[in-house]
């Protein structure tokens, strides 16, 4: 890119979008506007005369109609953007293109934890599970009794990570959230970052241990044990007895070791959030080139957050692998139009107070970001919220779009570690699947670098094409991988953002 102060996405587009703040008055010659109002940086700029009803395109897609006339030179944001919905052709599979697979021998690799049953690990944390809130307490003091100071003598160990929730009681059972909490639960025991698992119940609740461990086809062993506080004898009790069975795990967690495997055992979450104009830009096509590479190396990318591809589904279904594929993505916008009927909510068009404030008028401008998080290659498969992901490549699994919800699904789906792209500044991190940040503008970065990894600023100030960043993107996962720490695992974050979703909160 060039240093002009405004970019053009499209030759269809009827917006520009300001790579640096405009000033009330400032000509840029090159486009032949007039800037008829300031313009923050990442916001839009109409670059000739779109009458009212008419659609403002960006990247040549519709993101809204005109509310009013708007003269070129013109601010373009909320106040004069009406979000209109219409029919949008789902062309399935239109423009799904086989994947340029990478032979096998030349393939990545990185270095892993690899387990009994042939996952791999990127992390070796042991984790400590409530089945209900009311154990939620317990498993948060047993956790805190392995200080890095008692963990010292077990240093292939990541940590002892509590999993604590708010829910597993006072719920309808059987019902779809009673399914939904027990599929996350479970999912988070197989992990493959887990080397050893400790679930604690009370003892009355809906969600007892064993038809937890029973439904879900959990097996208790060695690595994997249940506690119940009732028939332990108490708080204290089941705090000590916790204890204990962590500390005869130890040594056996100790004992793994990192081995050299393929990209392909990769399970890549997709996450963004705090959004701005650049986004779409920068950070969330870099991460798309990153994940297209993945996938052609054998790997697994998961699109996730349905809100956020709510009026560029086509984009997807579009590159749907078959018409079932396509169509279940269909279903599932379908069940999230009655879910968010008649609520204030994202799906309907209203975004975050720092989406806007970072230059998206609607949901439709930032799904059109979102979307580009997965590249170019074919939808394998959509998956519902917390299912185990048994397909490679490009795959869908619903969720809500907020952050920790969504990225709580994906671990629990199987994501080994999660990409997180920001345009605001995101302060997120996760266990035990590790976050890593991608900033979409330079100056962001630079102020929060201590929690940013990835500067995808590089792209709007000239640095780097989206293709270069892509394949820095994907060097740098392989570093993350094999234990590189990524910024919000030495800030130490993680520990509170296991937020399984409760259905009846919408986003």
């Amino acid at each position: 890119m060039n240093d002009s102060p405004l970019l053009r996405l499209h030759p269809h587009d009827n917006v520009l979008v300001a790579r640096t703040a405009i000033a009330l008055g400032e000509t840029i010659a090159e486009f032949g506007v007039r800037a008829r109002a300031q313009i923050p940086a990442g916001h839009k700029i109409a670059s000739r005369a779109i009458a009212a009803g008419e659609e403002v395109k960006k990247y040549d897609t519709v993101i809204g109609v005109a509310s009013r006339d708007i003269q070129p030179g013109d601010y373009v944001h909320s106040h004069n953007i009406t979000l209109v919905d219409s029919y949008r052709d789902p062309a399935f599979c239109q423009d799904a293109r086989p994947v340029d697979f990478v032979p096998e021998a030349e393939r990545a690799t990185f270095m892993g934890f690899v387990r009994e049953d042939g996952s791999v690990g990127t992390r070796n944390f042991i984790g400590i599970l409530s089945s209900v809130n009311c154990s939620a307490t317990v498993i948060k003091r047993i956790a805190a009794h392995f200080t890095p100071e008692r963990l010292a003598a077990f240093p292939n160990v990541d940590g002892v990570a509590a999993f604590a929730q708010s829910s597993g009681c006072g719920m309808s059972s059987p019902s779809e959230h009673f399914d939904l909490l027990r599929r996350t639960l479970a999912g988070y025991a197989r992990h493959p970052n887990l080397a050893g698992v400790l679930i604690v119940g009370l003892g009355c609740e809906r969600n007892q241990v064993d038809a937890l461990v029973d439904s879900q086809g959990l097996e208790r062993g060695r690595l994997m044990r249940t506690m119940v506080m009732q028939d332990v004898g108490g708080t204290r009790a089941t705090v000590e007895a916790g204890i204990r069975a962590i500390e005869e795990m130890l040594p056996e967690a100790n004992a793994a070791r990192r081995t050299p495997v393929g990209a392909n055992h990769l399970k890549i979450g997709l996450e963004c959030g705090g959004s701005d104009g650049f986004s779409a830009i920068s950070a969330n096509p870099a991460l798309g080139a990153a994940m297209d590479i993945l996938v052609r190396h054998g790997g697994t990318a998961i699109l996730s957050e349905t809100p956020e591809i709510h009026g560029v589904e086509f984009m997807l279904t579009r590159r749907a692998a078959t018409p079932e594929v396509g169509q279940k993505l269909l279903d599932r916008l379908a069940w999230w139009e009655r879910y968010a009927a008649g609520q204030n909510a994202q799906f309907n068009g209203v975004v975050g107070h720092g989406n806007q404030a970072g230059g998206l008028a609607n949901i439709f401008e930032k799904s059109l970001g979102s979307a580009m998080k997965g590249g170019t290659t074919p939808l394998r498969a959509v998956y519902e919220y917390a299912e185990p992901i048994d397909e490679p490549g490009f795959v869908f699994m619903d969720s809500p779009g907020y952050d920790p919800v969504a990225v709580t699904g994906q671990i629990a789906s199987g994501a080994q570690l999660i990409c997180f792209t920001t345009g605001r500044g995101s302060m997120f991190g996760s266990k035990p699947a590790p976050t890593i940040k991608l900033a979409s503008n330079t100056p962001m970065f630079r102020r929060l670098e201590e929690d940013m990894d990835i500067n995808c600023g590089s792209v709007i100030d000239g640095e780097l094409t989206v293709a270069e960043l892509g394949q820095l993107i994907f060097e740098q996962i392989l570093r993350h991988a094999s234990g590189e720490a990524t910024k919000s695992e030495v800030l130490g974050l993680g520990d509170h953002e296991f937020v399984p979703w409760h259905l009846g909160i919408v986003s």
